[in-house]
């Protein structure tokens, strides 16, 4: 296979931003043939001065407008909502790096999929949401190659073992910035507090979803499915200084890791050479200097996003939808400063409770019901 085209959807975005520093350092891993983003231009501009993309896609049309007489010649703008979906499938493109955040990364995944691409997929939103259609788009021809560093760990880790061998797969948690505070600390703790990340360097949403270990929840069921695995096999560990990534036990009572710095790169790179390894620049390792690595359970009472997350993934269907749609609301509203820690979980929750019961059939019934939790979770904090 000649060259690779690459697809960047996001990639004014923290994992938009380091593949392209990936790409930068290593150019033979492909070619920047779409860069995608919702509004941010003025970067967008300087990364299409660099990479001389044969499309840029731009969701929001204001920042379109701006930036329409500005592309060099030969860059081709695509405009509006559909913009990065479009953009993901287009012919040209082999491997899209979905780095979109939250929700809104779902359709231009499910697109890519059915358009038979390779999805470097760094949004886990998007397959704990639709994973019966991702299920489905993935007969297209697609594939995924997951760049969550965990999950990335458990695709290599894999490697090691067949799958009717695999007895348990180990999720690690850094724990966040608030891994030792009390339950009642951990009731007024700021905004400021939970982005001060102490070993990843993550955007603002995932940063906070690390402090309350939404992030993990969410990652507990994209690993379900994307494995398939069922919840009562995945476990989670508390490992704070981020260098296990995530683990496999198989059935012979052995155990594969995989170790590396906390740097997002080093997955990105595996991505993008995936099914080869080639010499990378990021994530070298010296485990005499880290010294130690140490382990704990997740305490689920003060952090109890973790039961949540297994009793969604029980439940499958809407409530996973629920999880993330009102946890996406809830931290919103914090980043504003108008909940408190405690009040995301209580978001959620209500939202999970009070749900419609239903089935998944098309992309139509995802966005209602994604629209129904963000209603319930907002009316659940009105009342905080």
């Amino acid at each position: 296979m000649g060259m690779k085209t690459i697809a960047v959807l996001g990639s004014t975005g923290s994992i938009g931003r380091q593949t392209l520093g990936v790409l930068r350092a290593d150019p033979t891993l492909g070619k920047v043939g779409v860069l995608a983003v919702r509004s941010d231009v003025k970067l967008l501009l300087e990364q299409t001065a660099e990479f001389h993309p044969a499309y840029v896609a731009v969701e929001d049309e204001t920042a379109a407008a701006a930036v329409k007489d500005a592309l060099p010649a030969g860059t081709k703008l695509l405009v509006g909502k559909d913009a990065a979906s479009v953009a993901a499938s287009l012919d040209e493109v082999d491997i899209a790096v979905n780095g979109i955040s939250g929700f809104a990364g779902t359709e231009p995944l499910l697109k890519a999929l059915e358009a038979g691409k390779t999805v470097a997929l760094a949004n886990k939103e998007s397959i704990v949401c639709a994973h019966s259609l991702v299920e489905a788009a993935l007969q297209k021809g697609g594939a995924i190659i997951p760049v969550d560093s965990e999950q990335s760990a458990i695709f290599q880790c894999l490697a090691g073992g067949r799958k009717n061998e695999v007895k348990r797969l180990w999720l690690t948690a850094s724990g966040g910035p608030f891994r030792t505070f009390s339950k009642e600390r951990l009731k007024s703790v700021t905004v400021a507090d939970a982005l001060k990340h102490p070993t990843w360097n993550m955007g603002a949403k995932i940063t906070i979803d690390s402090a309350t270990l939404f992030n993990k929840g969410l990652e507990i069921m994209e690993a379900s499915y994307l494995f398939d695995v069922e919840g009562e096999r995945i476990s989670v560990l508390v490992h704070p200084e981020s260098i296990v990534h995530s683990m496999v036990e198989f059935n012979d009572a052995s155990t594969l890791a995989q170790l590396s710095k906390p740097d997002m790169r080093l997955a990105i790179h595996y991505a993008l050479a995936y099914p080869e390894r080639q010499p990378s620049a990021f994530g070298a390792l010296n485990l005499a200097e880290v010294g130690k690595l140490t382990f704990e359970a997740p305490d689920a009472e003060r952090f109890p996003s973790i039961p949540l997350a297994y009793a969604a993934l029980k439940e499958g269907e809407v409530l996973p939808i629920a999880y993330n749609a009102a946890n996406e609301a809830a931290v919103a509203r914090f980043r504003r400063g108008e909940i408190g820690f405690y009040g995301i979980v209580s978001a959620v929750e209500y939202a999970m409770e009070h749900m419609p019961k239903g089935k998944v059939r098309s992309f139509a019934d995802v966005l209602y019901l994604d629209r129904e939790a963000r209603r319930l979770a907002e009316k659940a904090m009105e009342k905080i």
